[in-house]
């Protein structure tokens, strides 16, 4: 059966931007995610990943770049996704990240990030 040029150029368009929609987490929780990058690189903290500490800007850099290859692959559709799947462990060695600020005592990454993650939603209402 032949679809008419119209239908099959909205049928076209739908799926495109079906794929669009998910290509990417909706703006409110790209906000949240671009604020947790920013805030593991806190001036004072640092990042373990794989046994070694490393400055907040570069453990930014490096969730970013995990953050980037997991939305390409529509594995991240809201900051507990980007929690879970990029800022929780190492993909290489499985283990866990860690992060510590000043003289406090090491944390896992995902709870520091969860934490955060409630006091932006508190902050704004939601």
């Amino acid at each position: 059966m032949k679809l008419p040029y119209r239908t099959a150029g909205a049928v076209l368009l739908a799926a495109t931007l079906h794929g669009a929609a998910l290509a990417a987490p909706d703006v409110r929780a790209q906000a949240e995610i671009r604020h947790l990058l920013d805030y593991v690189a806190t001036p004072g903290c640092q990042f373990n990943r794989n046994g070694s500490w490393h400055e907040g800007a570069e453990a930014r850099s490096h969730l970013q770049k995990k953050y980037d290859y997991l939305v390409k692959r529509d594995l991240v559709t809201d900051a507990e996704s980007f929690i879970k799947g990029a800022a929780t462990q190492s993909s290489m060695s499985g283990k866990a990240y860690q992060v510590r600020c000043g003289g406090d005592k090491a944390q896992a990454s995902a709870a520091y990030l969860k934490e955060e993650l409630a006091r932006i939603r508190t902050r704004a209402g939601k």
